[in-house]
Parts: C-alpha cells; structure tokens; sequence
C-alpha cells in the first residue's frame, strides 16, 4: 500500500454516498449488473441491491464480461442479494429510505422532479419486463424518463445511469459531497476493507478487529 493509493482511497469514501443506492430487480445480463455498478462507483453509491432472476439463475458477479465492463468496480461497491423485490423495498423504506421505481404509471413523474437529496433507492427492473406491478405500487414513488423516439424504452444500465447522475447533480447542488457522509468508524473501515480486503476477510472470519492504519494507510508494526 503506497501513500498515494491510501489517499485515493480516503479521497473516495469521503465523497461516498450511502443514503443512495439502486435496487436491481432481476437484471441478469452481465454487462448490465457491470454497466449499473460501474455508474455506481461514478457518483459514489457506498452499496447496491440486487434481487436474482426467479428462474433459479444466480447473479453473475465474477464472470469474465463482468469483470471487464465493470472496469473493477465491483470492488468498491458491494450488491446486497435480496430474495424478493417487494420485501427488499419494504425493507430499505423500513430503514428511512424512499424507493423510486423505473416504472408507468398514472402516478409517474419526470425523474428531474424527484428529490435525490433524501435517502433514496432506485429500483431497476429486468431487461425485459422492467419493474414488476407489486414492487412498483409498494415503492413510494414512481419515475419515468421522457422519450420522444419510436422506441419507449431505454437499456436499463442507460436509465440507471441518466437517473443516478441527476441524483448526483442535486446532491453537488446541495454539498453533500462537501463532507464525508460516512461516520469516522465506517470511513475506517471501509478504509481498512478497501486497502487489504484479503486481511479483511481473514479478520471477520476470525471475529478479529481490524487493526488501525497510520496515517498513510501503513499496517501496525
């Protein structure tokens, strides 16, 4: 670990976000979980949900087109895997947060009108059928992009990504990547995970503390 990596490494989970995230529901196609973590990563999404596809398919996260579309963001986002869409949304308004469903509705709204300063989830729904109609009436709100072409669809990496950098402009907007939003303990962390994540593993497994860096991300001597 180098002092320049170290402050790299701090430089970014000072700006992270973690009152935003996305919520895939079944979106399996590899380049698409990357494509979505990787604008994760971009504006600072701390953790991302997904839900696996209902055919018995799991989630591919280490596979070859994953790695190489990501461009190693996976290694700086983790995806909690929930076994329900409507119990993963349930859960996360449980926890404070509203969740926006990519979804059309008599309720929709242009997503620029949504307000991304609270803590937000935004749900994503499969390549194919998009948001289911169950998740979608039990999230707090629905959201559309406007489209004015032949085709009334976007990719879902595409949407997720015109969404979360509107998220990302008022968030800026309101300086709330001014200040870390991790607590000191969580950027320690975090810090510590992200600087030797095979040390971390082997300190959790072993229900070991993580030892405290110096100030340039150096191990105790």
């Amino acid at each position: 670990m180098t002092p320049e990596r170290y402050a790299k490494i701090l430089r970014v989970l000072s700006k992270r976000q973690p009152t935003l995230t996305v919520l895939m529901d079944q979106v399996n196609k590899p380049h698409n979980l990357s494509a979505i973590i990787r604008t994760c990563d971009a504006v600072g999404v701390l953790e991302a949900h997904a839900v696996p596809p209902d055919d018995g398919r799991e989630l591919d996260f280490q596979g070859q087109t994953y790695e190489a579309t990501s461009g190693s963001a996976h290694k700086w986002v983790s995806v909690q895997r929930h076994a329900s869409a409507v119990q993963a949304v349930r859960d996360l308004q449980g926890q404070g947060v509203q969740v926006l469903a990519t979804h059309l509705s008599q309720r929709s709204v242009d997503y620029r009108d949504a307000d991304y300063t609270r803590p937000t989830c935004v749900l994503l729904g499969a390549e194919k059928w998009g948001v289911g109609d169950e998740a979608a009436g039990v999230a707090d709100g629905n959201i559309i992009i406007p489209m004015f072409g032949m085709v009334q669809s976007l990719n879902v990496s595409v949407a997720a990504a015109t969404i979360l950098f509107e998220a990302q402009r008022q968030r800026l907007a309101a300086g709330m990547y001014d200040t870390p939003q991790l607590s000191p303990a969580q950027l320690r962390d975090r810090a510590f995970e992200w600087a030797y994540p095979e040390l971390a593993a082997t300190c959790r497994t072993e229900g070991r503390p993580y030892p405290v860096l110096d100030d340039v991300g150096q191990l105790p001597g």
